[in-house]
Order: structure tokens, then C-alpha cells, then sequence
């Protein structure tokens, strides 16, 4: 276990879901054919990158045959270069082939996140105190893996779900004011933060004025997130860019003074790391 593991319930659930999919209601046809007996393994990166998913992985093999052992020569968090080993498994051939697939299916995509969140921690690093969020942009029944993953690549949570805290976006305003919206959310949850997005400097000073907690700076140029910057200068109140925050323009973000930077496609749109099994 790792700092970056998510709770094992989710491992385990998500896990029972992925193999039931590949194994289907009449197991591996294929992998009944082959020669009795066992095998030794390796799984290998073949691309540079950051390690996610271990938990996940560990559990498909232990799953599909409890005999199977892995042992991890890396762990969640760490970088990895190509050709770089990072476990080894050793069972039944027809168990290692059987869980193969969907242990690197894991694997590659929790890793593909935790490197893309690396690549923009590395980007925004001292140009600011900025640190890098996800968002609810995840793959629907995975989340809980993918902010672990995120964690894994030096990245930082953004709320976990509709109830961590009140958040009022651009919908939610369209029928009331931010002011009458932050006192709602004051009166009915008094523990929870408030979060306001706003897209024009107008919207900024409404939320100060009511008193938000934080402010999203929406699908706002750099000069524009520090004009929001100054302007909230005095206030208690955390500032976050988002909206179309890319690799190349992640630093500049992170040089107007905001607390944190989100990025949705940390998560829905990573490419998967390239990670293979062979046996020896």
C-alpha cells in the first residue's frame, strides 16, 4: 500500500466490474488451451513516464487466480523510464494470460494521468505558488481511481462530488444572483465551502462582495486571471484558473498568483502510458 492507493472497496469494485467484462460467462477460451503449468512474467514501461494503478493491477491477478504473486519493483508515484521493469508475476500461465489485459488496461490509463499531471506540475513549477487540480471530468465509476492517480503525479483534488461543497457555475447563477446564491448556501450548509465560477471581472466583485470562498476563474486569459488576482487582494478567498489551460500555457497561469490551476483533461482525455506484460 501506498499513500496514492484509493480505498480498497473502490479497487475491488471497479476490478470485479473490468474482469467480469473480459472474462465473460464462459471464462478464457483461449488461455484453457495452453500448456499446463507456470510461468514467470515481467511488466515493463515502454514509455517514459509516472506510475499509478498498482492497487488495481494487484487485485486483477488476485482475483483471477489467488496463487498468482506480483512483486512490485516500483511503486505509485515513482517515474519510470523505458524499459524500466516494474513487476514481476509469477502463477499459472492460463491465470497470468487470463488477468494480462486488464491489469495493463489499468495500469496504462492510471499511469497516462499521473504522467500527463506531472508534465503540467513540472510546466507550472516556479513560475508561481499555483498547484495543479483535476476535475469532475473523470470516466463515470472510476473516479475514486483517477484521483488517486492524480495524486500519484503530484496533482491535488478538486472536490470529489456534488456534496463536498456548494459550487455555483454559470447555470446554477442564470435564475438567481451570486449574492441571493451564497446566502442560500450559507443557510443550508454553514460547514461547507462556496465556490462561485465566474467568467467576467464583474462576477469576481459580486462573489467577494458575498463573501464566496473561493473563487473559478473561467476560460480567462492569463492578463485577465491577474487583473481577477489583484483585484481580490485583502480578501480570505482561494483563487482557481481553469477552462482551456493547456501544457504550453500552464506556467503563465501560474505566474498571476492563484492558488490553484484545474485541468479536465488530466482525466478525461490523458493518453494511457504503454506498459506490457511478457513471459519469460
Amino acid at each position: 500500500m501506498t499513500g496514492f492507493d484509493p480505498p480498497a472497496e473502490a479497487v475491488r469494485a471497479a476490478v470485479e466490474r473490468a474482469v467480469a467484462e473480459d472474462v465473460g460467462p464462459q471464462g478464457d477460451i483461449t488461455s484453457s488451451l495452453v500448456p499446463p503449468g507456470g510461468v514467470t512474467a515481467v511488466i515493463a514501461a515502454r514509455d517514459a513516464g509516472r506510475l499509478a494503478g498498482r492497487a488495481c493491477a494487484a487485485e486483477v491477478f488476485r482475483l483471477v487466480d489467488p496463487s498468482v504473486a506480483v512483486e512490485w519493483r516500483a511503486a505509485d508515484g515513482d517515474p519510470v523510464a523505458p524499459g524500466q521493469m516494474l513487476a514481476t508475476v509469477v502463477g499459472s500461465r492460463a491465470s497470468v494470460l487470463t488477468a494480462e489485459r486488464t491489469a495493463l488496461n489499468f495500469l496504462s490509463h492510471l499511469s497516462g494521468i499521473a504522467t500527463e499531471v506531472a508534465r503540467y506540475a513540472a510546466a507550472a513549477a516556479g513560475s508561481g505558488r499555483a498547484r495543479i487540480r483535476d476535475t469532475r471530468k473523470t470516466t463515470p465509476g472510476l473516479r475514486v481511481l483517477e484521483k488517486a492517480a492524480v495524486r500519484a503525479g503530484g496533482g491535488e483534488n478538486h472536490r470529489m462530488g456534488l456534496s463536498e461543497w456548494v459550487m455555483f457555475k454559470d447555470n446554477h447563477v442564470a435564475g438567481m444572483s451570486i449574492a441571493d446564491g451564497v446566502a442560500a448556501a450559507r443557510r443550508s450548509w454553514p460547514d461547507r465551502a462556496v465556490y462561485v465560477e465566474c467568467d467576467r471581472v464583474e462576477q469576481v466583485h459580486q462573489a467577494l462582495a458575498a463573501g464566496a470562498d473561493a473563487l473559478l476563474l473561467d476560460n480567462m486569459g492569463p492578463d485577465e486571471v491577474r487583473a481577477c488576482v489583484a483585484g481580490a487582494a485583502g480578501h480570505d478567498c482561494l483563487l482557481e484558473a481553469s477552462g482551456g489551460i493547456t501544457l504550453e500555457t500552464v506556467a503563465q497561469y501560474a505566474a498571476t498568483g492563484v492558488d490553484f490551476i484545474s485541468v479536465g483533461r488530466l482525466t478525461n482525455s490523458a493518453p494511457a502510458l504503454d506498459i506490457g506484460l511478457d513471459v519469460k
